[in-house]
């Protein structure tokens, strides 16, 4: 059982890292293949996987950071470091995406012929190159690569669209679709930064996790027998998938120090389902003098 959790811990970081390099490797050759064919809608997407790159960079690094244990200065693991990881991605891809834009909005109104030939090579390579980095991802295990494989999936459907406008080109004089589907490329990034930099935001403000139903934390506690009420309840997120909860709750009676334990327990196993990773929970009395609300 040990040699197999050890097999998968080494091949996660192996999986990311072969992806990151054939991700990178495209990118190189996106950039060339997007200035020798003329065609703005492959550098849109060329920015796209320098973005991706990154992200895959820093997923290979935090999935080995991320096994190192607490130390005192980072006394909630490493498991943060990932939206620095996260910002920095979305800031590359914003610079990207506008520099892209500045150069695809002339040829909108003055289209450019773009190597259609050309086009329709590199489109079936994106699709061959990154559908192998799927492939290798969505063998693994860990949360990290299934959503790194999702984000590689995304850029296997943004070459199919290259590769069908690409193929209207080829029989029909349409040099505009290429500007068009630059736009397209470039607004779906630009959606997707946005959505991760709110994200990002929200965690590191503290903000309660999106998917943590505070109310449900309330009524299931609030249904044992053993509880009167709770209050000063806190709530964030270490990294968007890691919840962190504190909460004081206000006892009917008394209690042994062994039942309270068993309470305690009980109550991180609901919190568990609900998914709060990590809970803080301090005990109080219906006549402990109490400056929090919801006392007794």
């Amino acid at each position: 059982m040990h040699s197999s959790d050890h097999h998968n811990s080494h091949n996660d970081v192996k999986n990311i890292k072969a992806a990151f390099f054939l991700n990178l490797l495209f990118t190189v050759i996106e950039f060339v293949g997007g200035l020798l064919t003329n065609s703005v809608a492959i550098l849109s997407d060329a920015v796209h996987d320098l973005g991706d790159s990154f992200s895959l960079g820093l997923s290979w690094y935090f999935q080995k950071v991320a096994k190192r244990p607490r130390t005192k200065e980072f006394t909630y693991g490493y498991k943060r470091f990932s939206l620095l990881g996260a910002v920095i991605n979305s800031m590359v891809l914003l610079v990207g995406s506008v520099m892209i834009l500045v150069h695809a909005v002339p040829r909108l109104f003055k289209p450019q012929q773009p190597n259609v030939e050309g086009m329709l090579l590199l489109a079936i390579l994106g699709v061959i190159i990154n559908g192998l980095a799927v492939y290798r991802l969505r063998k693994g295990s860990s949360i990290n690569e299934r959503v790194v494989s999702l984000h590689l999936l995304e850029d296997v459907l943004g070459w199919l669209a290259v590769l069908a406008g690409a193929g209207v080109m080829y029989f029909v004089d349409a040099p505009i679709i290429d500007p068009i589907l630059s736009f397209a490329i470039t607004l779906y990034i630009l959606f997707n930064v946005f959505r991760n930099m709110r994200e990002s935001m929200r965690i590191i403000l503290q903000g309660s996790p999106a998917k943590l139903n505070i109310e449900a934390v309330k009524s299931t506690l609030l249904e044992m027998d053993e509880v009167c009420s709770v209050h000063d309840l806190h709530t964030w997120s270490v990294d968007g998938e890691y919840n962190v909860l504190t909460i004081h709750v206000v006892l009917k009676e008394n209690r042994t120090m062994a039942d309270q334990q068993k309470l305690k327990n009980s109550i991180r196993e609901s919190l568990l389902r609900l998914g709060v990773q990590h809970s803080t929970i301090e005990f109080e009395l219906p006549d402990e003098d109490c400056d929090m609300e919801g006392c007794c």
